[in-house]
């Protein structure tokens, strides 16, 4: 498989003052993977430790960081000799290890010719919790499902994606009706490496949904064994509410609809623990759409989103023949379904915003924050070329750059550009579109 983070871990290993480095990201999002094709593909050698599955490992940091006796006991786990420069140390779920976080800042001082990746699946949660985090002395990346544009390369259509990343629209709306079939077919599938690379393998959807449950499973499983035990049960109800919260017209999350008398108080640390797990996209509203943004959001009021679209499927219990026929697109859940993805596709490199008017009048989708200044964007679950409040917010506030996005193709006007849904990456690649 090809995943866009490649090429990140291979600028991290050419950087001059590289640092170990802590790949963050959901379990089964392909961090494993990925670690491994990358230590093959660039390393004489690469030494892996799982420290969820030996109980010998993960006492290795407890007795003290020093780095030889480290280094000694991991060659004869491995049995193989760590040549600095030339081994990869892969140190997956490293939450299991005690002190195995903190370990890391003594490589950096102490041996920092050593190359080292680290990953956990609730390493967000991990973190939170340390009290003695390498702060300054790591590297960090983030891991996401697949990408639409990384799907569209892993199902042969990289040339595609190659003109959609370059905003070659007149090539692009040639194949406009293409690309709108494998949008609704990466609906379904999502970005989860598992599923993608079983329907490329054998193409059977029941098999895709067997493997999404099977995942949405393991979170449940995860909630009980990482998360207080106090918190489980709001975890869960928190969980099993996402489906309604979406539902809703207006998807702000309300704590009402948890439960009756359900308030902040009560389930801010169940989201919270979702949220740092990586499980949920957390969407606040900005009362005031000007830079900086982060600095006028309100993080009591938002709209939470699952990481994957296609597991928000399979929670839901969406038949595939609903969702790949383009006549019968969910006629009430469309305008969640398109939110999740555009949301999925711009978190990769954007923390997210939305926007709503004092007099509830007009709501922008979401906001970005980029060099052209705050970006707003109003989605459109099919071909709708409204866009009221789209109109209101350029009015009052007149960005530079105003996105509608849509079934429809690529078209500019005078004050809005309406960007294909299958194109939205565009934004999050930092290519904003031009005619």
């Amino acid at each position: 498989m090809k995943r866009n983070l490649y090429e990140s871990l291979v600028k991290w290993k050419n950087a001059p003052n590289r640092k170990p480095l802590i790949l963050q990201g959901a379990r089964q999002v392909g961090k494993t993977w990925l670690m491994k094709a990358f230590g093959e593909n660039e390393f004489e050698q690469v030494v892996y430790l799982n420290f969820e599955s030996s109980e010998r490992l993960k006492s290795l940091f407890l007795p003290d960081f020093d780095i030889k006796r480290i280094l000694s006991i991991i060659e004869i786990e491995a049995n193989h000799k760590i040549q600095p420069g030339k081994t990869l140390l892969i140190f997956d779920e490293i939450q299991e290890a005690e002190k195995g976080l903190t370990a890391l800042k003594y490589f950096c001082e102490q041996a920092p010719e050593y190359y080292i990746v680290a990953a956990g699946s609730l390493l967000g949660v991990s973190i939170q919790k340390n009290t003695a985090f390498p702060v300054g002395k790591v590297d960090f990346l983030r891991m996401y499902p697949m990408s639409f544009y990384e799907f569209l390369e892993n199902t042969e259509q990289s040339l595609l994606k190659e003109h959609l990343a370059a905003g070659n629209w007149q090539v692009i709306s040639i194949f406009h009706d293409k690309l709108v079939e494998i949008l609704r077919l990466y609906y379904f599938i999502g970005g989860m490496p598992e599923a993608v690379d079983s329907y490329l393998q054998r193409g059977d959807l029941n098999e895709v949904r067997a493997i999404q449950e099977k995942i949405l499973i393991g979170y449940e499983n995860d909630f009980a064994k990482y998360a207080p035990i106090e918190t489980v049960p709001k975890i869960r109800l928190v969980w099993h509410t996402l489906i309604s919260q979406l539902a809703k017209e207006n998807r702000k999350f309300m704590y009402g609809q948890i439960k009756k008398g359900g308030r902040a108080k009560e389930f801010e640390a169940a989201i919270n623990w979702l949220s740092d797990a990586g499980m949920v996209l957390k969407v606040s509203l900005v009362e005031k759409p000007i830079i900086p943004l982060n600095a006028y959001a309100n993080m009591d009021v938002f709209k939470l989103f699952l990481l994957d679209i296609g597991l928000l499927n399979a929670l839901a219990k969406i038949d595939p023949k609903i969702l790949l026929d383009k006549n019968n697109i969910l006629t009430e859940f469309k305008g969640a379904l398109t939110e999740q993805f555009v949301a999925q596709q711009l978190k990769t490199e954007h923390e997210l915003y939305y926007w709503t008017a004092s007099n509830a009048t007009a709501e922008i989708d979401f906001l970005i924050q980029s060099r052209n200044g705050v970006i707003p964007i109003e989605v459109k679950a099919e071909e709708n070329l409204k866009a009221k409040s789209l109109k209101v917010f350029a009015e009052k506030y007149k960005p530079g750059v105003a996105i509608r996005s849509s079934m429809s193709p690529f078209r500019e006007q005078t004050w809005m550009i309406n960007v294909p849904l299958y194109a939205i990456s565009t934004l999050s690649s930092g290519r904003f579109p031009a005619g």
